[in-house]
């Protein structure tokens, strides 16, 4: 199983909702509120391993949305073989626009094999709850403030029902629930920690706070970011709108909580300042920053899903995790280069050295179609860097705009 991080793709949420009775798009919910109480059906086994034994069940969502598919909300339930219960337990949130779980069934998979159980707990609007003639996540993004309330409300009390559905079995230890999230299930997953103190422990991948820095800086939200101004949406207006279902509007309560935040130090997706955000929301966190952008965690996916592990694991033991200081991976960019007297080239590039003090010089390799060139500079401003190009035969003064994968 691979960790994909290229589809890890954050976006925003606009999940538009789920099923029975306690709300729709209309109306107002109370996210720190006991949800009513329903008789959750027998789950049935799926699938199993040498590790764990998986079962499958579903239940309607307690806020309704226009589409049937949407309306369920289906969990996959990893139990470990051969080890002793009650289990602490893991509910896992997937990335926008998933197409299959694989990411999440290997880290259910390296779960199991250290004695903690997982649900994978199905977005709205993703994989079986697409609606028909839609991809999965499609519907996901709508620069409608109110829809984005109402479908950030939606995911979060969907987490929450998965939570009582955890108490009702004998094989959970209800003590000992964690939750993790990577990219948009990192931003939910922010969410219901901060509404539901049964989630006794986090760990959020590429994921970050403050809803509306998230949609006025990230790189792939340009579309609706347009229209919102369009419609007359200033920053100022958009962020008190999206109060109610800010992270930080909750996660005070939890500021002494367990949680583990691994973040890109040069993300255009999930801006820095916004991890940073979802950072200084807890008192001490662990933290791991990595060299490159939202999609570069794809070299060291085995190694971040094994941190999680360690995280959890070491946790619900009552022992402290100590996340490793750094974990080495390669910053790749593509960009454009222009420099005198060699013009204009387009390539792709991966640095060769950083500096690590405030002006933060670089030394890129860079594949061009005229051949490799080395770049030395330090950066200006979103993305452009200034310094010097050299190339076959040639040295000259130059710039670099690119982004980091």
């Amino acid at each position: 199983m691979t960790l994909q991080f290229a589809r890890l793709g954050f976006l925003l949420v606009a999940l538009v909702s789920g099923s029975t009775g306690l709300a729709s798009a209309q109306t107002a919910v109370d996210l720190r509120a006991p949800l009513p109480k329903i008789s959750f059906e027998a789950w049935h086994e799926a699938g199993d391993s040498d590790r764990w034994t998986e079962y499958y069940v579903a239940f309607p969502s307690a806020m309704v949305s226009p589409s049937l598919e949407n309306n369920s909300v289906p969990l996959r339930v990893f139990i470990p073989r051969g080890k002793e219960g009650p289990f602490p337990s893991v509910v896992i949130l997937h990335y926008w626009g998933a197409k299959d779980i694989r990411v999440e069934r290997s880290l259910a998979d390296r779960l199991a094999e250290r004695g903690i159980a997982s649900i994978i707990m199905t977005l709205p609007y993703h994989l079986g709850r697409t609606p028909a003639g839609y991809r999965s996540g499609e519907l996901a993004i709508q620069p409608d403030p109110e829809k984005l309330r109402f479908t950030m409300a939606q995911a979060a009390v969907d987490v929450k029902r998965t939570v009582d559905f955890i108490e009702t079995r004998p094989e959970f230890d209800a003590s000992r629930i964690g939750i993790s999230g990577t990219s948009l299930g990192a931003l939910v997953s922010a969410l219901a920690y901060g509404v539901d103190s049964r989630l006794t422990h986090s760990a959020f991948i590429l994921g970050g706070a403050d809803l509306a820095e998230i949609l006025w800086s990230s790189s792939l939200v340009v579309d609706a970011r347009e229209a919102l101004r369009k419609r007359g949406f200033t920053f100022e207006r958009l962020r008190a709108e999206l109060t109610d279902v800010e992270p930080l509007t909750y996660l005070p309560a939890r500021k002494e909580s367990p949680a583990f935040i691994i973040g890109g130090k040069y993300d255009t997706i999930m801006p820095p300042a916004s991890t940073q955000a979802l950072i200084e929301a807890f008192d001490k966190p662990k933290t791991l920053l990595l060299d490159t952008g939202h999609y570069g965690g794809i070299f060291v996916q085995s190694r971040i899903l094994k941190e999680v592990t360690n995280f959890f694991e070491t946790e619900f033991s009552g022992k402290d995790y100590v996340p490793p200081t750094r974990v080495f991976v390669p910053t790749l960019r593509i960009g454009v280069q222009a420099s005198a007297p060699g013009g204009f080239d387009i390539g792709v590039g991966i640095d060769l050295w950083k500096s690590r003090g405030a002006v933060g010089f670089m030394g890129t390799a860079m594949l061009t179609p005229r051949g490799p060139q080395l770049f030395l500079g330090a950066p200006i401003s979103n993305g452009l860097s200034f310094g010097i190009v050299g190339g076959t035969n040639r040295i000259g003064i130059g710039l670099l705009w690119s982004r980091v994968l």
